[in-house]
């Protein structure tokens, strides 16, 4: 049996001490060590705390949902169309997001098309993650898919003329097929202006501005990847009425029956209209004055038109006649929509 009081063996290393004889990192240095320096923290207030809150309260937007599903159906048969593979698209999720923090999540390498909406006259984004980019580069140049493929390796290099030629045609397809499926809500027409690798050459919005975002999942027989259309609230402005509509065809609260009956009624409606055969501005005076028989000098011909008017409000002009020995007058100008000139 060994008895280690045989052996002499070294002393534990002492921990470092302080001048003071404590131990040399105390709770301040553990603090600034990872990063605390101590002190309150100081809460944003006001219009800061609004605009840099990370939680962001946006209304649901049902019939843009409804639309990306109509945008599967038509991208996975013309990405079937443009590569002869086995296409399978489906749509992930959509969900509101900071235009900035959206950004921020980009992976590179790349790559962000602009486009633009003619008809709202304003833009959008649709972005391209690599593993999409590099799957339709090699569906269009002849390689060969599968599940027993190597993975393509990034080298970090730029984007060549020709990789953005054709991942181009893919945006322009997305788009078209995005512009068809909104058609039944209004016709818009989006038109690819420029594809970027970098994001910062790709700012459309604030970093603070709310933002709608789809993003949709490409498979092409064990390759493929995903890629997102970006609208800013504000290119959504002119049809968010639209988008908040439940179903097709909802007409915000509008019963079609009752409207109906409402305007049958109102055109049985009877109403009193005012001949005026002339006016003339008199001083009180003289109007307090006036007596039976007296004449009043309108400075009208039987000749000129007179105004045809309906609760003070001018509607037409006419002219006065006689008719089965009743005085009657005879409309010389239609009955304007609009409130005549006095």
């Amino acid at each position: 049996m060994i008895d280690l009081d045989d052996f002499d063996l070294p002393e534990p290393p002492m921990p470092p001490m302080g001048g003071d004889g404590d131990i040399g990192f105390d709770q301040a240095d553990i603090d600034a060590l990872f990063g605390d320096l101590g002190g309150p923290v100081e809460k944003k207030k006001g219009l800061r705390a609004v605009i840099e809150s990370k939680v962001i309260s946006q209304e649901r937007l049902p019939m843009l949902e409804v639309v990306c599903d109509r945008v599967v159906r038509a991208f996975a048969s013309s990405m079937r169309n443009l590569t002869s593979d086995a296409i399978d698209v489906s749509l992930e999720e959509v969900t509101s997001i900071r235009f900035g923090d959206f950004m921020n999540r980009i992976m590179l390498p790349s790559m962000v098309g602009v486009f633009q909406v003619k008809e709202w006259e304003n833009y959008g984004l649709i972005t391209v993650n690599s593993g999409l980019i590099y799957s339709v580069v090699d569906a269009l140049l002849g390689g060969r898919g599968g599940s027993g493929s190597a993975p393509v390796v990034i080298d970090g290099r730029a984007f060549t003329t020709i990789e953005t030629a054709l991942v181009s045609r893919m945006l322009e397809l997305a788009l078209s097929d995005f512009a068809e499926a909104f058609t039944p809500i209004e016709p818009v027409t989006m038109e690819l202006e420029r594809v970027e690798s970098n994001p910062r050459f790709a700012a459309i919005a604030g970093t603070s501005n709310i933002c709608a975002v789809a993003t949709f999942r490409v498979d092409m027989e064990g390759r493929g990847g995903e890629f997102s259309l970006l609208f800013p609230y504000a290119t959504l402005e002119p049809v968010r009425h639209k988008l908040l509509q439940r179903f097709m065809g909802e007409k915000s609260g509008r019963d079609s029956i009752w409207e109906a009956h409402m305007a049958a009624e109102i055109r049985k409606t009877q109403v009193i209209v005012d001949v005026v055969l002339g006016e003339k501005a008199m001083p009180l005076a003289e109007l307090k004055a006036l007596e039976v028989g007296q004449t009043i000098a309108l400075h009208k011909s039987p000749d000129d038109p007179l105004d045809l008017a309906c609760g003070g409000v001018k509607l037409a002009q006419t002219q006065i006649g006689q008719r089965r020995g009743k005085v009657a007058v005879r409309l010389i100008t239609d009955v304007s929509k609009e409130r005549m000139p006095a």
